[in-house]
């Protein structure tokens, strides 16, 4: 058996939580893999539907409460019953946003158009979207599918393919 490293030729991500900090983290990971040449594939479920629906897409929330690594400036840990507050989830998604747009990253429907224009395909979990009640027109428009668990595995098979769940 040899020990010699194959490059990854396909990636499939996986994004489930709607956070802003999920959404980008499966984003980056996407873009990077588009860049990189590797067959990128990103499938939607639950509450990462938030990012392809286009009237969520842009102004998604970052979790205040219950977030272990929420620190306030000078590294003093975030009080959770602070997210508990009216208008503090808004005011840190805010500030984040902000942050990020300073740094350059687009908002999350240019981010999305970025990876399709490179090659990317977008698909959304068949059950999630059921539940949810959303329709296809409720979707991005870049969207390849809205497809089953059985055909994301589908989507993911082949050597040197990987799964990556955010």
């Amino acid at each position: 058996m040899s020990d010699e490293k194959k490059p990854l030729k396909k990636v499939l991500i996986i994004v489930a939580k709607g956070t802003i900090e999920d959404v980008y983290a499966g984003l980056v990971m996407a873009n990077g893999a588009v860049m990189e040449g590797i067959e990128t594939k990103l499938f939607f479920t639950f509450f990462g539907l938030d990012a392809i629906t286009k009237k969520k897409m842009n102004s998604l929330h970052t979790a205040t409460v219950g977030n272990p690594s929420m620190t306030m400036p000078g590294g003093i840990p975030f009080p959770t019953w602070l997210g508990g507050i009216p208008g503090v989830e808004a005011a840190v998604s805010s500030m984040m946003r902000k942050q990020m747009e300073e740094l350059d990253i687009p908002p999350v429907d240019e981010f999305l158009e970025m990876i399709t224009a490179g090659g990317g395909e977008i698909y959304a979990c068949k059950l999630a979207v059921d539940m949810f009640k959303l329709k296809k027109e409720d979707l991005i428009d870049d969207l390849n599918g809205i497809i089953t668990v059985g055909e994301m595995y589908e989507l993911a098979a082949g050597d040197q393919s990987q799964i990556i769940f955010t």
